[in-house]
């Protein structure tokens, strides 16, 4: 009963709503990934270089995703480069929900406040979704800009870094798309969609045995044989196919005249004489 009840849910599920992150498209807008063997893009804002890692991203529950980004600032050959990091949850139609980033610089720790994105954050009707992003994404960088100016920083690199974190959440922004539909389970095919049922052919009919009469070898006429004898040729009875229901098919011979030595008759008779001639010689 567990069993066909689970059979009957797999059945009846829908596939979920999901959206992933278009990478291609994301590293193209950096420049391509041709930085770290393919897993990072290096770019210039503010005459500063950064470079930013391929993100992370696992699923959420409700079918979003959950990304994360690791941002550097390339400060030069013998000195430390700064650390970034850009954490942005999407639920499953794409909405952003939170942001939150970070910096580490030289030992310090800039960590913004989890932004949330409410119903206060979208101030137009026509693209609550779009608003409600840029709202987010001022308040992110407005939030860590104000906290690196209480550290005193002032080295351009540094200074710009918000800036630089604001760049990658536009762009990343724009390559979160929408997972193509997996098929439903219960899609069935309409009858009209199946291929058409070939006409079955009709079975071919197997080949007519020949009669047994026309299988039956033909009988030859009979010949007759010579008398070793006598030299006189003896005519032997002709042979028919033997017929149960009927009478005997080979007729007797016909009876001859006592006289006329040339049937079988005469030739049987040569042969009862030459017996009683043996018969007499053993005797004596």
């Amino acid at each position: 009963m567990k069993i066909s009840f689970l059979l009957l849910a797999l059945l009846t599920t829908t596939a979920f709503a999901a959206v992933e992150i278009d990478m291609e498209k994301f590293g193209e807008s950096l420049g391509g990934w041709k930085a770290r063997k393919g897993r990072a893009a290096e770019y210039e804002i503010s005459e500063a270089i950064y470079r930013t890692y391929q993100p992370e991203s696992s699923p959420s529950p409700d079918g979003g995703i959950f990304v994360s980004i690791r941002i550097d600032h390339v400060r030069g050959f013998m000195a430390s480069d700064d650390h970034a990091s850009l954490e942005l949850s999407f639920a499953a139609d794409g909405t952003l929900v939170t942001a939150q980033s970070s910096l580490a610089l030289q030992g310090r720790t800039i960590s913004s406040e989890l932004i949330k994105g409410g119903a206060s954050a979208s101030t137009s009707v026509a693209a609550p979704y779009v608003d409600r992003a840029v709202k987010i994404g001022t308040d992110l960088v407005a939030d860590l800009s104000s906290k690196l100016l209480r550290e005193k920083i002032v080295e351009p690199g540094r200074v710009s870094f918000p800036a630089a974190i604001r760049h990658n959440y536009n762009l990343l922004f724009q390559a979160v798309r929408a997972k193509p539909e997996e098929p439903k389970m219960t899609d069935a095919k309409s009858p009209e969609a199946l291929p058409e049922k070939q006409p079955e052919q009709p079975p071919e009919k197997p080949a007519e045995k020949k009669s047994e009469e026309a299988v039956k070898p033909e009988i030859k006429k009979q010949e007759t044989v010579v008398d070793t004898k006598t030299g006189k040729p003896v005519p032997l009875p002709e042979v028919k196919p033997y017929n149960g229901t009927g009478a005997p098919a080979t007729p007797l011979p016909d009876k001859k005249e006592k006289d006329d030595k040339s049937g079988l008759l005469n030739v049987g008779g040569d042969v009862l004489k030459l017996a009683r001639d043996v018969v007499k010689e053993q005797v004596k």
